[in-house]
């Protein structure tokens, strides 16, 4: 069963990130603006933030995919709210 991070998005509700084939989550520094999911299938989710604080971002976004794999199989979403706020989510 697939599973998915809910991640609001100024201006734009909430949107759904897959936890399922996750290569790595990475941020280019610890002050970056943007954090970026690489999936095992060579697509990528970039979330672009407010600038982090020693990776909180990243370190949210990663503790939060955690716990949702910990997650009941019948709890498909299980909702973050990064400590910055996500201005925009781009797939790619």
């Amino acid at each position: 069963m697939e599973k998915f991070l809910s991640i609001p998005v100024t201006g734009a509700g909430n949107n759904l990130l897959s936890v399922s084939g996750v290569l790595s989550v990475t941020a280019a520094s610890a002050t970056a603006t943007d954090t970026v999911i690489t999936y095992i299938n060579g697509n990528t989710a970039t979330i672009t933030s407010d600038a982090q604080v020693a990776y909180d971002v990243k370190t949210a976004i990663q503790d939060a995919m955690t716990a949702a794999l910990a997650t009941s199989w019948t709890r498909v979403t299980y909702a973050v709210v990064p400590p910055k706020a996500v201005s925009a989510i781009a797939i790619a």
